[in-house]
């Protein structure tokens, strides 16, 4: 049995959501693969530089408003 082509399957792998494409659209699956590349201890260790970065970040902004 097939069906129609307007009709979505039950598998949701394989089914097509319109909001969905949307978003990926917008998606940039280069720095996805680049970071999927890393190492989960490469992954961790760059998570820790951003937020060292984000505090850097927040302390200056404060000292500047002080």
């Amino acid at each position: 049995m097939t069906l129609p082509a307007d009709r979505p399957t039950d598998n949701p792998a394989t089914a097509s959501d319109p909001v969905i494409e949307e978003y990926k659209r917008h998606v940039d699956r280069t720095l996805l693969r680049e970071n999927l590349r890393k190492t989960p201890e490469e992954r961790v260790l760059a998570l820790m530089a951003l937020q060292q970065l984000a505090d850097e970040a927040r302390r200056v902004g404060h000292a500047l408003r002080s």
